[in-house]
């Protein structure tokens, strides 16, 4: 059994009735639409946001509601959305090992499907009048949109604090994985105390992701043999070069950033800017990092009575941070 099956093992029941509900919430009867919708399930992940949201649920309460069949719909179909999007922006033509939307279909049917997903989004929480749901998803595609826009500002600039880098992913990633636990917390009816403490465990969960993500990009990647580099090759400047710039000298930073701005599709000269962040300590301190808020999250747990929902969820946080890709 895979460290994901032994996490869904709680809510495997639950996983299993989301598949036909999330499949119909995505429904047309535009053909061209319907072929892009079912290209869209056969390749979806290991969906780690609905398992977010029915864990925090039965956590709180082990009987699911329809409401939380809802919230992980609602979460899931503007996530999808906000993928699509994204690879019309990143111009990216593979997503997960395969042809993204974008390849195959161009960027402007691309963008209608994600509007389109984004309304069928919005129609299902007014259909099931679950307006604090959509109320609480809708934030998260505000800051999401935010948290990219400023990215792109700063990859321009590239004079980015530690400050700026967490105000980022906390709105380009973390709002999303918030969303999802604080909906499972309020899918169960629970109070606005808990959906706040459940919204900032998600958070914290958020935040260790997308450090993991940043760290993967300097790291080993074993099917590959080596690093990826792909941040530095799209000017991102993520934690692991943020923490050595702040400490290099003048003449250390000048030439990193020159690289980054100008030689960054250069293999030789991105291996050049990985070795000087491996050898200045860049990947130990964000590692640290990711641990301070894997421990804030597992923190926010404390006082939920122990279940086996509560115990999936801590190993679903620790493989957060052990993943490998």
């Amino acid at each position: 059994m895979s460290v994901v099956d032994k996490i869904k093992a709680p809510i495997n029941k639950e996983m299993e009735k989301f598949e036909p509900f999330f499949r119909s919430s995505m429904q047309t009867k535009v053909p061209l639409l319907n072929v892009i919708m079912n290209y869209i399930l056969r390749r979806k992940g290991k969906q780690m946001r609905p398992m977010f949201v029915f864990l925090t649920s039965k956590m709180i309460q082990n009987d699911v509601k329809e409401s939380t069949y809802t919230a992980a719909a609602l979460i899931e179909l503007l996530h999808t959305a906000t993928l699509i999007h994204d690879d019309v922006v990143d111009e990216a033509y593979e997503r997960r090992g395969f042809f993204s939307i974008n390849a195959l279909w161009k960027s402007k049917i691309s963008v209608l499907v994600g509007d389109y997903l984004l309304s069928k989004g919005l129609l299902l929480a007014v259909d099931n009048n679950e307006y604090e749901l959509l109320k609480i998803v809708s934030v998260a595609v505000k800051e999401m949109s935010e948290g990219e826009l400023l990215q792109i500002q700063q990859s321009r600039k590239l004079n980015i604090t530690e400050e700026i880098y967490s105000d980022i992913i906390r709105k380009k990633t973390a709002a999303l994985i918030a969303a999802c636990t604080a909906c499972g917390a309020k899918s169960t009816g629970a109070d606005d105390t808990m959906v706040e403490k459940m919204r900032v465990f998600g958070e914290y969960v958020g935040m260790a992701f997308q450090i993991k993500d940043d760290l993967l990009d300097y790291q080993n990647n074993g099917s590959i043999g080596k690093p990826t580099g792909n941040d530095i090759k799209e000017k991102k400047l993520t934690l692991p070069i943020i923490h050595v710039l702040n400490k290099a000298s003048g003449a250390d930073k000048k030439r990193i950033l020159s690289i980054v701005k100008r030689h960054n599709k250069n293999k030789k000269k991105v291996q050049e800017v990985i070795d000087f962040v491996i050898q200045n300590g860049g990947l130990d301190y964000t590692a640290e990092k990711m641990e301070e808020y894997k421990e804030k999250a597992l923190s926010m747990l404390n006082e939920i009575p122990d279940n086996e929902s509560k115990g999936a969820m801590i190993e679903l946080v620790n493989y957060v941070v052990s993943r490998k890709k």
